[in-house]
């Protein structure tokens, strides 16, 4: 209510409007509100009037009282919620069921589905995805390993068939790229298998939530990774860093040094691990024969860490092997992300029984990208596996 009269100052509202003086008998009598009002109080004004005549009353916006008070309980509390963690159904192969169950055990947002892999009488593959329904609206994963052509192509029928399911988006974990690590692309008629195998995944049916995002873990030639087509996400993922862990672990941990069997090597992971003393070595032709020597870096008296992608038969890591103990090398251990050996070539790496770096290997680490290799190096020394489950979690999380 609005009322004429003579407020103190510094309780007059500008907006009050008074179009007639009030009579001289009028009192008018302001209460303002205590300094001390309790929390949530709501300020007033009381007015006393000993006559009402000539008065005129209009509506008028309520008087506000602020108080500046900054304390923390006066401050806005933003409740902190926990993020919504991403729900994963993971399918998998034969191959990569140990693999897969350990990436379930790395997080309770990813759920473990099986698939019924059989063949018809003329060797062709049955195939069968249980409660296929069920997993309308989720995200999908599959753990594939191509370890074999003969196991490509059913990979490939379920690779194919899961994201028409309806789902919500799909991820390919193919953690080693199996073709192209021992293609030359050096005269006319040479066909590029790597070059086959981009473009089949690249034409994997898109899922509700887009393209499908495909994992690969340190892909042999740097250049493959452009043979992808546009209808999928590749992501080019490291088992650098599980070395590096380990190298932490190690009592020796301040005296390593990272060995490149070749130049190709040192482009590939000296970013990752530059940190490191470093040593380059390089193959030459003397004769008939290729020689692995030294060409920048000094191993006497260290841990020289042997660091590739992959191995097959061995021979490169041999002769550095060879050449770092004849250089004086303390101890020498080796790791690899791929360890194919194929023709059971792992059988050429013995231990170094105790420090004897021209005997064997105090260590040799690979991951578990090839899941047949891991089951015969294991609890054989000089090989030590270090699982890239926690990686793989970590990125079917994003």
């Amino acid at each position: 209510m609005a009322a004429t009269g003579v407020f103190p100052s510094s309780y007059q509202n500008p907006n009050l409007q008074f179009p007639k003086p009030l009579s001289s008998s009028a009192v008018v009598i302001i209460k303002a509100p205590s300094t001390k009002t309790k929390k949530h109080s709501t300020n007033s004004i009381r007015c006393e009037i000993t006559s009402t005549n000539n008065w005129t009353v209009e509506p008028d916006p309520p008087v506000h009282f602020f108080n500046n008070n900054n304390s923390p309980e006066h401050l806005p509390v933003r409740m902190a919620s926990e993020s919504a963690v991403k729900k994963v159904c993971l399918f998998y192969c034969a191959e990569t069921k140990e693999l897969a169950q350990k990436v379930a055990a790395e997080s309770d947002g990813i759920e473990l589905r099986s698939i019924t892999w059989r063949k018809f009488a003329d060797g062709f593959p049955n195939i069968f995805i249980p409660n296929a329904h069920a997993i309308r609206g989720r995200h999908v994963a599959f753990l594939a390993s191509f370890n074999s052509p003969s196991v490509i192509f059913e990979q490939l029928s379920v690779i194919y068939a899961l994201p028409k399911l309806f789902i919500a988006s799909f991820t390919l974990v193919l953690p080693f790229f199996p073709t192209g690590t021992s293609e030359r692309m050096e005269d006319e008629g040479d066909v590029a298998t790597a070059f086959t195998l981009a473009r089949a995944l690249s034409n994997i049916p898109i899922s509700m939530g887009g393209p499908t995002s495909l994992v690969i873990y340190d892909i042999h030639a740097l250049q493959e990774r452009f043979y992808f087509g546009d209808n999928i996400l590749p992501c080019f993922e490291s088992g650098i860093p599980l070395l590096k862990t380990r190298l932490q672990q190690l009592p020796d941990s301040d005296n390593i040094t990272i060995a490149f069997p070749d130049d190709g090597a040192w482009k590939r992971f000296h970013k990752q691990l530059q940190h490191f003393p470093t040593i380059v070595c390089a193959k030459v032709r003397e004769g008939d024969q290729r020689i692995v020597r030294i060409k920048e870096g000094d191993p006497k008296g260290r841990h020289v860490v042997i660091v590739d992608d992959l191995v097959q038969s061995g021979g490169t890591l041999i002769e550095c092997q060879k050449v770092l103990a004849a250089h004086g090398a303390a101890k020498i251990s080796a790791y690899v992300t791929h360890g194919i050996f194929p023709n059971r070539s792992w059988e050429r790496f013995g231990s170094d029984k105790g420090g004897n770096p021209e005997q064997g290997l105090t260590y040799f680490w690979i991951t578990d990208s090839c899941p047949t290799t891991v089951r015969d190096v294991m609890h054989n020394p000089p090989f030590e596996v270090l699982s890239l489950a926690g990686s793989i979690a970590t990125t079917l999380q994003m």
